[in-house]
């Protein structure tokens, strides 16, 4: 077993709670701008003095309300100024706040709302409130339904002008370390959702822990775009964060405006999951192939990654460096502008980043630092440092955080980040946590110096046939980074060989099939069994398998006249593969995969969909 601990590098109080983290930004730097709301002649900005005015006077309206102590309010909104309001009004007036994506279907939303037991809910508009509506009769708790494109944060902020500031400072401080900030819902990925158990103390003790190990991030002056749902740890515990640093928060819920209100905002960091990454990369691709510049802008990829490896080496030849330096002028320059222009960072997470798009990016000017952590862990557990970034890995645990590697390859976490249990579920408390450790159920090693590297998922590990263990990410990530694949599922569990269902990106496809001569409105169906088509998702199966050993290759593989995504109910919010519900609804498509022999795989003719054999 190897284990690494670092030691907090801030002495925990044990009396605070998260508004404190609030009011020591207030107390450092009032005038700072913590938000910059969009308008319609602009952008507003709004100063850390006058969001605590706007939190005080809503956890006034909760607490008028009759909202008690410790009771729990669901809150069903994109990502918007408001989500952040609300979330710290929630903590001053001492109210557990349940988050659950706006995108939840109505068993999510009677779920979560009913095991949590709920009082109360926020929706954003009129749409979520009729689908609050339509579960309301199974939700006997819930006494009250406050729509915030209605007005009802300014009703209520009225409504609180009868407590004075005694009675709120009162309910502000009844909390301690020790007390529930929020119950946070798995995704539900393998079975029903289960409430993560947060405290005030993750939060605290997380934040000032974090500040400290990535200064360069959070410095005076950083601004970063929330898109992501903040309903999920990850952007909540980065909007916290940079509450308590005091970084110039803007939102976009609608992510197809992304590029646009980068351009306007110009961050200096984002928080993504790498399919945004590879949408980014790929969609600039298009682009510049629409534009006659798709060669260029490969040989200025390609020029890129190989300057960013030679970095790592530690000696870049001179002929690479004026390649590079004459590529980015004319290619890369451009993208640096769509992201804004002043982007130095992105912290990636929920998935692995993959080499190639790290060293693009870094070449770029923009610094991925890859984090690893869970929603049991309050988010990050260990994250790559500005200036020692290795690229492939999720770099060394943060301050107050020790991870270890069990004997059989997992995970372990114990630290101020990790969660007390999941809300009124003993059995999957006691099956996660063993003497203060978290049993993450990824697999993962160390490197020399000291940096995670995440290689799979223990429950998702393939066994063939053969007795041969496969984890399906070394596969996936690389065979994804082809423009026209949106996703890669690798099968094979006690098979003969690594077979994969590989789905068609239908943002670029068009663009693709323009370019190599074909009918861009060509529908998926056609597109799935087209010759050319084939022949590029083989070639991104080759690009994978070149990654793994001849046994760990891909065979074969299916393309499907379709796309995962989380209204098809094969996605997560945030964009993890529910694998269990893909292997089930495809099972068909998996069985013909096997109907053959390996190497005679050619499909009857009454078979849909197109088998391909690879050349492996």
């Amino acid at each position: 077993m190897h284990q690494l601990d670092n030691p907090a590098v801030t002495t925990a109080t044990p009396t605070a709670n998260a508004s404190d983290l609030l009011l020591e930004r207030v107390a450092a730097t009032p005038d700072v701008a913590l938000f910059s709301r969009a308008v319609e002649s602009g952008r507003v900005d709004i100063t850390a003095a006058d969001f605590l005015v706007e939190v005080k006077s809503l956890a006034k309206g909760f607490i008028a309300a009759g909202l008690e102590p410790g009771q729990r309010v669901g809150l069903l909104a994109r990502t918007r100024y408001e989500w952040s309001l609300i979330d710290f009004a929630a903590w001053f007036a001492g109210v557990v706040l349940v988050p659950v994506y706006e995108t939840s279907s109505p068993f999510q939303i009677r779920w979560n709302l009913g095991d949590s037991g709920a009082v109360a809910v926020i929706v954003e508009d009129a749409a979520l409130r009729a689908r609050v509506g339509d579960v309301l009769p199974d939700l006997p708790l819930v006494e009250r339904v406050w729509t915030i494109d209605d007005g009802d944060l300014d009703l209520l902020t009225a409504q609180g002008t009868a407590i004075d500031d005694g009675q709120l400072e009162r309910r502000r401080r009844l909390a301690n370390e020790d007390d529930i900030a929020t119950i946070i819902y798995t995704s539900g990925t393998t079975g029903t959702p289960k409430g993560c158990v947060l405290t005030h103390g993750n939060f605290v003790e997380l934040c000032r822990n974090t500040a400290d190990a990535i200064p360069e991030v959070l410095a005076p002056g950083a601004s970063t775009l929330l898109f992501l749902p903040l309903a999920h740890v990850f952007a909540r515990f980065i909007a916290v964060v940079s509450v308590y640093s005091g970084v110039r928060i803007a939102h976009q819920g609608d992510t197809n405006k992304l590029i646009e209100t980068l351009g306007e905002f110009k961050p200096t960091f984002l928080l993504a999951v790498p399919r945004v990454f590879e949408k980014l990369y790929n969609s600039s691709e298009q682009r510049a192939e629409a534009a006659g510049r798709g060669k260029l802008f490969r040989q200025a990829a390609e020029a890129a990654i190989a300057h960013s490896k030679a970095r790592d080496r530690g000696h870049v030849p001179l002929g690479l460096r004026l390649r590079f330096a004459v590529l980015d002028r004319l290619v890369l320059s451009r993208l640096r502008t769509a992201l804004g222009g002043n982007m130095q960072f992105a912290v990636s997470g929920g998935g692995p980043l993959g080499e190639r798009l790290g060293h693009f990016y870094r070449s770029l000017g923009v610094s991925i630092l890859e984090g690893y952590g869970l929603t049991e862990t309050t988010a990050p557990a260990t994250v790559c440092r500005p200036g020692s970034v290795t690229i492939g890995t999720v770099g060394p645990p943060l301050p107050g955080v020790s991870v270890r590697i069990a004997d059989d390859g997992e995970v372990e976490i114990a630290g101020v980040n990790v969660f007390t249990g999941y809300w009124r579920n003993a059995d999957a408390t006691a099956s996660a946590v063993a003497d203060g450790w978290l049993r993450t159920g990824d697999l993962g090693r160390f490197d020399e110096n000291g940096n995670l590297i995440i290689t799979g998922r223990k429950k998702e590990i393939i066994v063939t046939a053969g007795g041969k263990n496969v984890a399906p990410a070394a596969l996936e990530d690389p065979i994804r980074g082809n423009p026209i694949v949106a996703q890669a599922v690798v099968v094979g569990d006690r098979r003969p060989f690594i077979a994969a269902l590989v789905t068609l990106d239908a943002e670029m496809l068009p663009a693709w099939l323009r370019h190599n001569g074909l009918d861009p409105e060509m529908g998926r169906d056609a597109a799935a069994a087209h010759p050319a088509v084939i022949a590029e998702v083989q070639r991104a199966i080759d690009h994978g398998n070149s990654h793994v050993s001849r046994a760990e290759s891909i065979r074969s593989f299916v393309i499907l006249p379709t796309e995962f995504t989380e209204a098809s109910g094969h996605l997560t919010p945030k964009l993890s593969m529910k694998r269990s519900v893909i292997l089930e609804d495809f099972a068909r498509e998996i069985e013909l995969l096997y109907a053959g022999t390996p190497g005679h795989l050619d499909a009857a003719p009454e078979r849909e969909p197109t088998l391909s054999k690879t050349t492996a």
